[in-house]
């Protein structure tokens, strides 16, 4: 953002997001809130499944989102949007 708002509240919306499925909440953060921020013009959103070890970036097209890769496991990539560095997944779930 050039300048940090005044507001209490932000009415533009963040370029990329991550969503952390849990079993519990898994089918609401797809059907619910993925067309919440498509509509709302997320350009990205990251998908992360710990049970599988999955990473899922989706990259808003049109009126949806589209697949834009799937890692997993001790994968090691560029994904977008943060292309400039390499995520090594097995970060993510190590404990």
């Amino acid at each position: 953002m050039p300048q940090t708002p005044l507001e209490p509240f932000l009415t533009l919306p963040p370029d990329w997001l991550c969503e952390v499925l849990s079993p519990g909440t898994a089918s609401f953060d797809r059907k619910k809130k993925l067309p919440v921020y498509a509509r709302s013009g997320v350009r990205h959103v990251w998908i992360v499944e710990p049970e599988t070890k999955t990473l899922e970036v989706l990259r808003l097209d049109g009126e949806g989102y589209r697949i834009a890769l799937v890692a997993s496991d001790d994968d090691k990539g560029r994904d977008e949007p943060f292309e400039a560095i390499e995520l090594d997944l097995a970060i993510l779930w190590a404990r």
